[in-house]
């Protein structure tokens, strides 16, 4: 059989920067926002040293050198834009504060899949020059959903692409990445790939900038695999799959040099802080916050399950509790009219609220679970859900929910300094839920009494507007199957 082999007056090999921890850059990135967003804008040298700190603590960094470290925060600020830069300072850039306040990872990638184009400030000066001087003009995510699109147009979504095709047929070639080919031609060529058998350099360092791309995209939930070799379109995740399609937005930086094929060294420098302001802007207007049901769903009927379930959850008890309070109860009832299922902290509080009844119901005393109730966040109580004891005790559960394509890390905790004081004031009645919601499993960590064990050294603390608590979930804690609420 013979191997594709891009003409040679097309064939221009694209690249970005790859992180060295891409295998487990899941857990890197959520830690690294969190702690970019405390460092706050500061003077570069003093900015950079406190995020260099705060990287030498990350589990297995403590005896790297200086270089992996700053290599470490120069990835990740050229790729995923988590630091804005200005003449004298440095700051956390938007994407890293909303990482870290909203803990959505899939989220994250979607933004990122979004703003990335080439060429961009995620590689040196001399690759975007060259990128520019090669007339190139291309955003990868958009053009291989808008390419599978067309290959199931006729119906179903029985056809997907390989990270070879995508690097040899797509990322390589100048017909696409600067002549702008229609997907038409591309498939069409693809197509004709297929019938004639041919094969395609499989090399690792040939197709890896590509993979990457593919692989962030699953990330991002935007494409599937059942094989990890064909990738096919989750159409789960049809409206952000056509807010991918029908986007107009450019960062027009470049163009201008694009036009012309030519630039400088200077000129692209002069681009690289206005690259970062622009994948730093208010993206508000489009909205990637990931509905989490249809994330862990795994088809259209587990889907109404599972919606079905957290409106169940959500309306237990409402008879009773007007009777002892009407006034709170509206309140609550209006929260909940409000919550959608892209509201990940809402919907984990949901989950948990529904394990919660679950587990009174398991436990013979159905006659309590209306005492089991969500507190809205205006409250300000320092937890989230006021349950109860198989014997009547009180407990008091604050929800912590991440999501995420690949498991993380259970062993850090950031509690805010009033969720602290009322773990304090409540002891043994308090416990953290830790929940991680993924394509391949939901898990809960319960952590009781954080405040006792500090005091017992059975976890560390470090203040940090709040409280940084890290521990052994193998030493304190506990894992429970998370329950689904039936009637």
């Amino acid at each position: 059989m013979a191997e594709y082999k891009i003409p040679e007056q097309f064939f221009f090999r694209l690249h970005h920067v790859r992180p060295r921890f891409k295998g487990d850059i899941e857990n890197v990135l959520i830690y690294v926002a969190e702690e970019i967003t405390r460092v706050g804008e500061k003077p570069t040298d003093e900015f950079v040293s406190d995020v260099n700190a705060a990287l030498i603590r990350y589990p297995g960094n403590a005896h790297r050198e200086l270089k992996t470290i700053n290599n470490w925060r120069t990835e990740i600020s050229a790729l995923f834009g988590f630091i804005e830069h200005t003449d004298t300072t440095d700051k956390p850039g938007r994407r890293a504060i909303e990482l870290a306040e909203n803990q959505d990872l899939v989220e994250c990638f979607k933004v990122y899949l979004y703003n990335f184009q080439y060429p961009g400030a995620h590689i040196k000066p001399k690759g975007v020059l060259e990128q520019i001087e090669k007339g190139i003009h291309f955003k990868p995510a958009q053009y291989i959903l808008q390419l599978l699109r067309y290959a199931n147009q006729e119906g179903g979504n029985s056809t997907g692409i390989t990270k070879f095709e995508v690097c040899h047929c797509i990322f390589n070639d100048l017909r696409v990445t600067r002549d702008n080919e229609g997907v038409e031609q591309t498939w069409g060529r693809i197509s004709e790939n297929r019938k004639q058998k041919v094969t395609y350099d499989q090399t690792g360092d040939v197709v890896r900038y590509a993979g990457d791309i593919i692989d962030y995209m699953e990330t991002a939930n935007l494409l599937k695999t059942y094989d990890s070799r064909t990738y096919y379109l989750n159409t789960l995740e049809e409206d952000s799959i056509v807010k991918f399609c029908e986007s107009g937005e450019w960062f027009a930086g470049y163009d201008v040099m694009i036009n012309n094929r030519s630039g400088s060294i200077g000129a692209v420098k002069a681009c690289a802080n206005e690259w970062f302001a622009y994948v730093n802007r208010n993206m508000e207007a489009t909205d990637f916050s990931t509905d989490i049901l249809a994330y862990i769903a795994s088809d259209e009927e587990e889907l109404r399950q599972l919606k079905k379930n957290a409106e169940n959850s959500n309306t237990m008890g409402v008879a009773d509790f007007i009777e002892r309070d009407r006034v709170i109860e509206k309140r609550i009832a209006s929260y909940y009219d409000v919550m959608t299922t892209k509201d990940i902290g809402d919907i984990g509080e949901s989950l948990v609220h529904g394990h919660e009844c679950m587990r009174i119901k398991i436990g013979g005393r159905e006659d309590l679970i209306h005492l089991i109730k969500r507190i809205p966040t205006q409250f300000a109580v320092g937890y989230d859900i006021s349950s109860v004891e198989l014997d009547e005790r009180k407990r008091y559960i604050e929800v912590k929910t991440t999501i995420s394509s690949k498991p993380l890390h259970f062993n850090r905790i950031h509690m805010t300094k009033n969720e602290w004081n009322t773990a304090s004031s409540t002891h043994d009645r308090y416990y953290i839920y830790r929940l991680l919601l993924s394509k391949s499993e939901r898990k809960l960590f319960l952590l009781q009494d954080p405040v006792g064990l500090y005091k017992k050294d059975m976890i560390d603390m470090i203040p940090s507007d709040g409280a940084d608590i890290t521990f052994d979930p193998k030493k304190v804690g506990e894992f429970e199957e998370l329950l689904t609420w039936e009637i």
